[in-house]
């Protein structure tokens, strides 16, 4: 068979996971606890997790929990059929997409190790059956239960070994209390290195889990600006200056979600704190900067302005971009228009590194 090109993927596209999965692929021990719909005495239904709320947040609200059980809560029917998704991708020109979750992200908030690893493992069973129709366009991305170090190891292998999947996501908030530079972190870091995979840190609304800021506005949008950007921009903070990839020089790590324009003052912070004797308590024996071209991606939104000017100071094989899609509020039809427009002018070398290069190269497909 010949090879598949690549030359527009994806980066970022999520499933829309239909409540049916956990009946079918959950371990009977914790069936009784999988995420289910309820509906309180005005009528309105809600979503629960492990027996709390979660429909509060920016990917599931209240309003479009009614339809979560057919699986179109998140837009286009797509985001469960892979044949429909398939012929999406066609439309826009897309070669391979590589799938995070939707309700999925929220499974950081649960405290129970053992039913966070049950339903990882459940969610990934059907992402590979999801996927398995178009092996070389659709690319699962394994949820990992980080509540425990060891159980999130054992997915990882699993995930690589036995699923195919070239990649797992964390995300950037603390788990209980552990940040992602924690020093019992670090067997997970190696493992990862070991086995070549790939590490998206996904962002996602207020779900649950310790969340930077959303105490102090109570808007919807208010909360949607920060539990993203200024999540993703502590594990930065965790990965590089904290030295999660000096002391892991092969991993592989790309921040999802959360915009990308962010990421250049950040750098030049750090930076500038390295490079100040009074300041520099890092440890760190690289530049941040040099550390996030050794080790690091950084996904944009279609709408972003910014990319150009990112991809001009950090290399264009840097640059991830995502349509979001089944989301109601990502980019589809149009993503890879918008991103093209972008880089009107720039070299043929450069847009392919920006459509393409970039996530070939963090997901391994080369």
């Amino acid at each position: 068979m010949m090879r598949r090109v690549y030359r527009v993927i994806d980066a970022d596209g999520h499933v829309a996971e239909p409540l049916g999965l956990w009946t079918e692929y959950m371990d009977p021990a914790y069936r009784d606890r999988a995420p289910r719909m309820y509906r309180d005495r005005d009528g309105r239904d809600h979503f629960l997790l492990d027996g709390q709320q979660r429909d509060g947040s920016d990917e599931l609200s209240a309003r479009r929990a009614a339809i979560l059980a057919d699986g179109l809560a998140h837009g286009r029917k797509g985001g469960f059929d892979p044949h429909a998704r398939i012929s999406d991708m066609d439309l826009d020109g897309i070669d391979a997409a590589f799938l995070y979750p939707s309700t999925g992200l929220y499974v950081g908030s649960i405290l129970d190790p053992g039913l966070a690893v049950a339903m990882c493992r459940a969610y990934n069973r059907w992402l590979a059956d999801y996927c398995k129709p178009y092996p070389d366009r659709l690319f699962g991305i394994a949820m990992l239960p980080m509540q425990s170090i060891d159980s999130a190891i054992e997915e990882m292998r699993f995930a690589r070994s036995e699923l195919g999947f070239r990649g797992g996501f964390v995300r950037p908030n603390p788990y209980g209390a552990r940040t992602l530079h924690d020093r019992a972190c670090d067997p997970f870091w190696s493992a990862a290195e070991n086995l070549d995979f790939a590490i998206g840190l996904h962002a996602s609304g207020n779900s649950g889990m310790p969340t930077v800021g959303v105490e102090r506005f109570a808007s919807r949008g208010a909360q949607h600006i920060l539990s993203h950007t200024m999540e993703m921009m502590l594990a930065c903070m965790s990965m590089i200056w904290a030295g999660v990839v000096e002391r892991h020089p092969k991993l592989r790590v790309a921040f999802l979600e959360s915009g990308g324009g962010w990421i250049l003052p950040w750098l030049d912070r750090m930076d500038r704190h390295f490079d100040e004797k009074s300041f520099n308590d890092s440890g760190l024996t690289m530049r941040p900067t040099e550390l996030f071209r050794r080790n690091c991606w950084i996904s944009f939104e279609p709408a972003e302005q910014s990319i150009s000017a990112v991809a001009e100071h950090l290399g264009a094989h840097k640059i991830l971009w995502a349509t979001d899609y089944p989301h109601r509020d990502g980019f589809f039809p149009g993503a890879p228009r918008m991103i093209l427009d972008r880089f009107d002018g720039a070299s043929p070398e450069t847009k392919h590194q920006v459509m393409a290069g970039g996530a070939i190269k963090f997901y391994g497909l080369s």
